[in-house]
Formats: C-alpha cells, sequence, structure tokens
C-alpha cells in the first residue's frame, strides 16, 4: 500500500523541508560545541585572569590598596602561594610533583634556579620581552644580558637589581662612648680610622672601663652565628673581595696574602683581651643581649644588624639619646687606600629570580603585568602606593603625605591595607626620574645611623655579580670537594682567632693551606676559573 505522502506533493515537499532543517540544526549544534570545546580555557583579551605566584617573602592575601590597583591596571588578580615551612623544601617539592604556580619567585644565587631551567619547569622569555616588554627592556637594560642562562636566553628577571652605592658592612662603634675616648671630630665627619687606632680605641676603652653597670665591659664582640658578616667587615679593611686574583686567575680568598695579615690582626686583638672571650659561641640572640647591655663598645656587622639593640640603648635613659647607638665606620689596613676598602659588596643583579613557569596558560598577559609592574608608574605604585591617596607630585617630584611615613612606621594594620612595599616584585635599585628613590620606606627619610653610615661607607660599594655562583654544580664530584674546602676554612678560622700566639696561629694557617690542598681545592678552583671565563665570554 502507497504511503500518503508518497501520492501528496505538498506532504512530499513539507517533509524535506523539515528534514532539512534538523540536519542544518544538527551541524549548527556541532559546530558550536566544537568551538565551546576549543575556547574552553581561554578568556577574551581584556577580561580579567587569576595568576598563582609563589612568592617565599609574603603570604598576605592580594586584596588591600595597592593589590587593587594593580588589578585595575593589568586585568590581572594574584593568588599568592607561600610556605609554612622552608621555602626551598617547598619550592623542590613542586617541581618534583609538577605542581607549579604561574609565576614562582626564587633565590637568585640558588641551585634551584638552575633546576627550575634544566627540568623545563621555566619558559624562555626572549620572545615575551620582544613583544610586551618594552619597560623591562628600558628598565634592566644591561642586567637582561647578565642573567642570561648558559644557552643564552633568559628565563628569569630579577629582583632588588641595579648596583645602588648603598653602605653595606662596617665597624660598628657607640657614638656616645667614641666622644667619651677623646675622638668626637671623627664620630661625625666622615673620616676613615685606621687599624692602629681602633686597636688603640678598643684598648683605652678597656682601660678607661674595666666594668659597666656591674658587667665586664667588652671592646668588640662578634655574631658566631654569622661569621661571614663579622669575616666580610675585616676583609673591607684590606680592600678583599670575593676570590684572590693572581696572574689573571681566580683563587680563594684564604690564598691573599692580605688575608693572613687580617688573621694575625684579629688574633692579636683576642690576645690582648679585646676580642669577647665568649664570641666563639655568641648565637644571635646573646650577641644582641650584649649589645643592648649598654657594656660592648663595638662589633663587626652590617650597619642595620645593631637595629634591635639600638632601639633599646637609646631609650635606655629614659629621654631619647641617638648618640648611644651603634653607628658604622671605616677603618683601614695598613697600606690600603680608603677608597679602596671593600666594604659594601652587593650584586648588581640582585636577590631574587622571578620567572613564568611552563604550567602558565597566559604567558603574553602575565609579561603585560611583568612590564608593567617594572616600569617606573609600576614601580612607584609598589613601593610607594597610590597617587592622591598615599603621595603626591610636588614640583615635579614625589612626595608622601603628611604623616603617611609616621603611620606606615608605627601601625603594622595601616601597612597591610595600603599595601605600600608589601609587594615587592621587579625592584630596581636606585631612584626614579626626578630623584626619589623607589625604595620609599627605606630611603627617602633616613635615620641617624643610615645617614652616618651612607656618609663614611658609601664609596665602599663594589659589584659582586662577576664572581656570584661560579662553584661547583651540586652532585658533582667537585661540589662534595668544594663543601670539605668550606668545612676545613670554618673549623679553623676560630683556632687561628684565637690562638695563644702569633706564631701558632701562622703554623695553624699553614696547616689549613695544606689541608686545603689534600681534600682537591685546586680541581675546586680549576671549576671556578672555567666558570669565570665562560661568563666572561656570555656577558660581552
Amino acid at each position: 500500500m502507497e504511503r500518503t505522502w508518497l501520492r501528496n506533493p505538498f506532504a512530499l515537499m513539507m517533509m524535506l523541508v523539515l528534514v532539512t532543517f534538523t540536519l542544518l540544526a544538527g551541524c549548527s549544534s556541532n559546530e558550536e560545541s566544537s568551538k565551546e570545546s576549543s575556547d574552553k580555557g581561554k578568556t577574551d583579551d581584556n577580561s580579567p585572569i587569576t595568576l598563582t605566584l609563589f612568592d617565599k617573602n609574603t603570604g598576605d592575601a592580594f586584596d588591600n590598596e595597592v593589590a587593587k590597583e594593580i588589578t585595575k591596571h593589568t586585568g590581572v588578580k594574584i593568588e599568592i602561594q607561600q610556605p609554612t615551612g622552608n621555602p626551598d623544601e617547598k619550592l623542590n617539592l613542586m617541581l618534583a610533583s609538577g605542581d607549579l604556580p604561574d609565576i614562582v619567585l626564587m633565590p637568585r644565587g640558588s641551585e634551584l634556579v638552575t633546576k627550575y631551567i634544566s627540568a623545563g619547569a621555566l619558559i624562555p622569555l626572549n620572545d615575551l620581552i620582544d613583544k610586551y616588554g618594552t619597560n623591562v627592556k628600558q628598565m634592566y637594560g644591561d642586567t637582561l644580558k647578565k642573567t642570561r642562562y648558559d644557552d643564552g636566553k633568559n628565563y628569569y628577571l630579577s629582583n632588588w637589581y641595579g648596583l645602588d652605592n648603598e653602605p653595606v658592612f662596617g665597624m660598628l662603634m657607640r657614638m656616645d662612648l667614641l666622644k667619651e675616648l677623646g675622638v668626637g671630630e671623627k664620630a661625625n665627619n666622615g673620616q676613615p680610622f685606621t687599624s692602629e687606632e681602633f686597636y688603640k680605641l678598643l684598648k683605652t676603652f678597656k682601660e678607661k672601663y674595666p666594668t659597666i653597670n656591674g658587667h665586664e665591659s667588652i671592646p668588640l664582640t662578634l655574631n658566631a652565628e654569622n661569621m661571614g658578616s663579622a669575616i666580610a667587615t675585616f676583609k673591607g679593611m684590606w680592600g678583599m673581595k670575593s676570590f684572590y686574583e693572581k696572574n689573571g686567575k681566580l683563587r680563594y680568598s684564604e690564598k691573599d696574602p692580605s688575608y693572613l695579615e687580617m688573621m694575625l690582626y684579629m688574633n692579636k686583638l683576642y690576645r690582648e683581651g679585646l676580642i669577647d672571650k665568649e664570641w666563639a659561641v655568641n648565637k644571635t640572640q646573646l650577641w644582641n643581649q650584649k649589645l643592648s647591655n649598654g657594656y660592648t663598645f663595638a662589633t663587626a656587622s652590617a650597619y642595620w644588624d645593631t637595629g634591635d639593640a639600638n632601639t633599646i640603648l637609646k631609650k635606655a635613659d629614659g629621654a631619647e639619646n641617638v648618640d648611644k647607638q651603634f653607628y658604622a665606620y671605616k677603618v683601614t689596613a695598613p697600606g690600603v687606600n680608603p677608597s679602596k676598602t671593600t666594604f659594601g659588596p652587593r650584586s648588581s643583579l640582585g636577590w631574587d629570580a622571578i620567572g613564568i613557569t611552563s604550567k602558565n596558560k597566559y604567558p603574553e598577559k602575565t609579561m603585560k603585568l611583568i612590564d608593567f609592574l617594572s616600569s617606573e608608574e609600576g614601580q612607584y605604585l609598589l613601593m610607594w602606593g597610590i597617587e592622591g591617596k598615599h603621595w603626591d607630585m610636588v614640583d615635579g617630584k614625589h612626595k608622601p603625605k603628611e604623616g603617611f611615613l609616621e603611620q606606615y612606621k608605627n601601625d603594622e594594620n595601616f601597612r597591610k591595607t595600603t599595601g605600600v612595599r608589601k609587594w615587592t616584585w621587579f625592584i630596581k635599585n636606585g631612584a626614579g626620574s626626578d630623584g626619589t628613590p623607589y625604595d620609599l620606606t627605606n630611603k627617602y627619610e633616613k635615620d641617624s645611623v643610615a645617614t652616618i653610615a651612607y656618609k663614611n661607607l658609601d664609596d665602599t660599594t663594589w659589584d659582586t655579580a662577576i664572581y656570584d655562583n661560579l662553584g661547583p654544580a651540586a652532585g658533582t664530584p667537585e661540589s662534595l670537594i668544594s663543601q670539605k674546602v668550606t668545612d676545613i676554612i670554618n673549623s679553623t678560622v676560630p683556632k687561628l682567632i684565637n690562638s695563644p700566639s702569633e706564631a701558632e696561629a701562622k703554623a695553624r694557617y699553614k696547616v689549613m693551606l695544606k689541608d686545603l690542598d689534600k681534600v682537591g681545592l685546586e680541581k675546586v678552583e680549576k671549576v671556578i676559573n672555567d666558570n669565570y671565563q665562560k661568563r666572561k665570554e656570555l656577558w660581552k
């Protein structure tokens, strides 16, 4: 029997229209589904995104005033990841598991940077910088060339980069006691002391004040827990640097003839009772106690290390006495020009490395964010806050709002809500185009301790960058030798300083050099020199 629609032309036409419509609808649906699938995970160029950032320095939520302004400028929100334990352990764990954030901040001089690059966990930034990094190129300049990896590519950007003539180490002496010892004219005028003058000051102090407040007085104390700073301070007197260079080759500084002179000077101070007899067991807490209790005249360290002690000392008598603090002074070794002292080692390549990881889905937008933060505008936003709210432009210069600095220093909640200096990313040392420092809270207004340190020591700054991290790679035979070398040096230094006679100090020094040769120091120095030559080639 024939079907009805075969006998009815109109019915047949309607049936064909219906079938065609159905087929078209199906195709359209499939196309939409395919488009939806391909667009999954993508975002419109102007729509906000959220990036995860591992920052070992802060764990605060990205919701303060500066954070909101960053999002307003860039369309990027940031989810901060910060470890509760050891940051290096967390960084290693993230690399091993592959559970990486979008952006990672890690110590620039650490083996972790090499590990992340070798594992492909950080992406090369060169093409991104060329396309979206106008400000990065302008601000970083030659630093980009110096932070290239062995393959010639940039995998990270430095943080706290650029050489700033900021003092570091110094012989820290109580100003009030300097005046009482008859050298008040040198307390404020920026003139250096010779090593002999320093020795006589320690001796005179001990003779004039055998006890203070019922305690045996201490002419000079050292922090054994931070012995690197103490030794670096004494090295500064002799103009010593990271390595001893002889005949175009780098050698360990312990081989420098000046090193033995330095050790014999320290030994003399110890033998004459001018160095704290307990110095070798001083932990930071005990060292601070000895400084803040008022019976110690001097120490060797970075000028900011005595901040806690100074806070106590200057208020010990009720009324504030700024003279009753430790101030940094230059002391020169025999035959060393004061301008050639090296109390201020600083690396122009910065403290941290910040890179984009291979897990980042938005590398272009991330680089645009980085470019803004790296710019002068971004730097002032990060470090000064918002114009009109935290600072104003007055006569072409940045000027903090009245009372802002005081409130910032004294009110922790104010610091958190403003976000000023909370996000220290891609920070450049120095000043902006108007001459005001990027680091508002630390450098716009210097306290008396910093002011004296700059007056006495800012010409002692030198760039360590060419010498940084030249040693053997972790896991190599030479790295094991390097550790043995370090152990020998660290165990010998206290014995040298505490030797009962100069002759015995010299003998122990000779034994140390022999022990270093026995464990294979020459092999380590070969690696150092090979890396040194490669670096000089890379930086051309």
